[in-house]
């Protein structure tokens, strides 16, 4: 993954609340692999039906960052939703509230989601739309939200999933940079508790 420091990026809102995994990758899709190309399913009923939807929008094309509404992400637990929104070139998104394994996935995969109060989310979006097209500035190391008229908001994020994106690694690439620790440990408990790990 690569490292999440900061970022400048157009930013795109989508004013739609309970937006559910299915409505971001219609469950049709999952069969495909990842390497399918999951950004070409983003919204795709939504898009059917809306032909200017937001995202087609020129002023947004390049965004890069996503401010939703509330419990964006509800719904079923398919990591596929991620996947789309980030193969469409989005690395963060901010939203009053987000659904719980949707959230987790987001920073799984290396995208930083940014919760912050419904009225400030709700007038951010609000000057997007009026604006289509300005940029916001999200800097992770001092966590701070750069709005186009220069206010600054802070916001929280968890140290763990911080240091994470900030090395651009997942727990995964994280458990291995223990390799030795764990291989040595593990010789260490054949040695002194044989009858714990079996005889294979």
């Amino acid at each position: 993954m690569d490292p999440f420091t900061s970022l400048t990026a157009v930013a795109v809102p989508l004013d739609i609340v309970n937006v559910d995994t299915d409505r971001i990758v219609p469950a049709r899709f999952l069969r495909k692999p990842r390497s399918a190309g999951y950004e070409n399913f983003l919204f795709h009923d939504l898009r059917e039906s809306e032909p200017d939807f937001v995202l087609d929008r020129p002023g947004y094309r390049d965004a890069k960052i996503l401010v939703a509404a509330e419990n964006f992400g509800c719904g079923s637990s398919r990591e596929a939703a991620v996947w789309a929104l980030a193969g469409r070139g989005l690395r963060a998104w901010i939203a009053p509230s987000f659904g719980d394994i949707f959230l987790e996935n987001s920073f799984k995969n290396g995208v930083l989601a940014i919760t912050l109060p419904n009225e400030r989310v709700a007038a951010i979006r609000a000057l997007l739309t009026a604006n289509p097209g300005v940029e916001l500035t999200i800097d992770l190391p001092s966590q701070t939200l750069r709005l186009p008229d220069g206010c600054v908001v802070g916001f929280e994020v968890d140290p763990f999933r911080k240091e994470c994106l900030l090395a651009g690694v997942d727990e995964i690439d994280l458990t291995l940079r223990y390799e030795k620790e764990v291989a040595a440990y593990e010789l260490r408990q054949r040695e002194e508790t044989p009858w714990l790990v079996g005889t294979t």
